[in-house]
């Protein structure tokens, strides 16, 4: 009789969980986009998030999407881009089966090694300590070692520059089974231009999904211009006229503010998603933005970090003032919208210590209507 009362207890406990304290429900897990476009320093702020502890990481899954499509055009595949993240984000691979060889290895994802979920334990046997040895040890056959580590940690986060628009991804936004919050990483188009026209070649491909396949005379100011686009169609979206469910998970951030700022920024991206800074973590991004300075993480809340922001900032001394001037244009009103001041002769573009940073509002556009 006691065995029955007990099994019959585990029972009650099991059909009335939401009832009953009878045990806690898991925590849920949290889905995190960071949202962005190539050379605007997302590599980085998904390292900020790869390198916590708490979150499963993956880099830019939608290449597989654009790489395996017959003539592919960005517009067309922003459906299967999603559906792509939302199997992603449940932690089933098997949608990947479209995109990779038949019997793939974890190393068939795409920049795979900068996960650091990938490269240590549950996914692998070991902590990796650097990419060769992961290369090396974390290598499995098949997806299910990944599909493993992804269900066991609370926070997915997916770093992702082939998506323009909100509107593909209501759907999850909707779905009860996500939580899912939206990071849009922008960066100066200035510097943008400069860091993209030093990474021509690796970008031909993407740029010509971009134009559709279209034949243009100046490729990396037409790129510029759709993704300049981009970012006021999301800027308004979410903030002229959002939908219910969007509210709260949204957050505009600038790559400037990001390496001036950066424990600060990066400690209120922890706390937008339900994370806690650790000493590891602050650690890390100290060493990344402050060189070989002396000090400790800690030091960095209220302090410029001049070494990052000087990389992000040499397009002023790099680029031609007829560039310069060109992409002022082509990207005015996102520049506007995004707080970066435009420079009107070379002189004034060349001084260095001039900010040419306005405080973030995008609210300007509900101003402007």
């Amino acid at each position: 009789q006691k065995r029955w009362f007990g099994a019959a207890v585990v029972l009650v406990c099991h059909w009335f969980l939401q009832l009953s304290p009878c045990s806690s429900p898991p925590q849920r897990k949290v889905h995190v986009l960071l949202l962005s476009s190539w050379r605007s320093g997302s590599s980085f702020l998904g390292q900020v998030f790869s390198q916590h502890p708490s979150v499963f990481y993956l880099m830019e899954p939608a290449w597989h999407v654009w790489t395996r499509a017959e003539r592919p055009r960005a517009r067309l595949l922003r459906m299967a881009v999603r559906d792509c993240l939302w199997s992603l984000y449940q932690c089933d691979f098997s949608v990947m089966d479209a995109y990779l060889p038949e019997n793939p290895r974890v190393s068939s994802l795409f920049m795979w090694t900068e996960s650091q979920a990938l490269c240590s334990p549950p996914a692998c046997s070991i902590t990796a300590n650097n990419e060769t040895q992961c290369l090396q040890k974390c290598d499995a056959a098949g997806l299910q070692t990944a599909e493993k580590a992804c269900s066991s940690y609370s926070h997915v986060v997916i770093k992702e520059t082939r998506l323009f628009e909100l509107e593909s991804l209501f759907p999850l936004l909707q779905d009860p089974t996500l939580d899912l919050r939206i990071i849009h990483l922008v960066r100066d188009p200035r510097a943008v231009l400069r860091s993209r026209e030093e990474s021509a070649a690796y970008l031909e491909f993407d740029d010509a999904v971009v134009l559709g396949q279209k034949k243009v005379d100046q490729v990396q100011y037409e790129v510029m211009k759709e993704i300049c686009q981009s970012h006021i169609r999301i800027s308004e979206t979410a903030f002229l006229n959002p939908p219910s469910f969007l509210g709260g998970r949204y957050k505009l951030v600038r790559y400037e503010d990001v390496v001036r700022n950066p424990i600060k920024e990066a400690s209120d991206l922890y706390d937008f998603v339900g994370l806690e800074m650790t000493e590891k973590v602050g650690e890390w991004i100290y060493r990344k933005t402050r060189g070989r300075r002396k000090g400790t993480w800690k030091d960095a809340f209220q302090i410029i970090s001049r070494d990052a922001t000087q990389v992000s900032e040499a397009w002023g001394t790099m680029l031609p003032h007829s560039k310069v001037s060109l992409i002022q244009e082509v990207c005015k009103e996102a520049m506007w919208l995004l707080g970066y001041r435009k420079v009107d002769s070379e002189k004034q573009q060349k001084t260095l210590d001039l900010d040419l940073l306005d405080p973030l509002d995008p609210h300007k556009n509900q101003r402007n209507t």
